[in-house]
């Protein structure tokens, strides 16, 4: 069942992961929204800046964003209510994860792109 995704930390270059996700998501069906304050467009979707710029509702929220900046990201998250939040490898962060969790949002530490291609997205 397509999804409405949000990937924090976008990137426009096409060998990173985030990049990555953005065109297998679309290649799956999904509607993805990336997010990146220092991009307006990325893969031709407009980019929105923040977590809390996203329009609601979110299904997933997939995260490529380093555990030294997301905590930041908590509040926006909060508001946002997705339905879950999929931390990539290397964006692991127990204190977020935790946070969401407490708030009634299901937390992941997987690849996005394995879940998409092992259909357990």
């Amino acid at each position: 069942m397509p999804e409405i995704v949000a990937v924090l930390g976008a990137s426009p270059k096409p060998d990173r992961y985030s990049n990555k996700a953005i065109r297998l998501l679309r290649e799956y069906g999904h509607t993805v929204i990336p997010v990146n304050p220092a991009q307006t467009q990325i893969e031709g979707l407009a980019v929105v800046a923040s977590a809390e710029a996203l329009p609601r509702p979110v299904d997933t929220v997939t995260m490529y964003v380093s555990p030294a900046h997301s905590d930041a990201l908590l509040p926006g998250l909060l508001a946002l209510h997705p339905r879950r939040v999929i931390f990539n490898p290397g964006a692991e962060n127990p204190a977020l994860e935790d946070a969401l969790r407490k708030a009634g949002i299901a937390v992941e530490e997987a690849c996005t792109l394995v879940l998409l291609r092992t259909g357990q997205f």
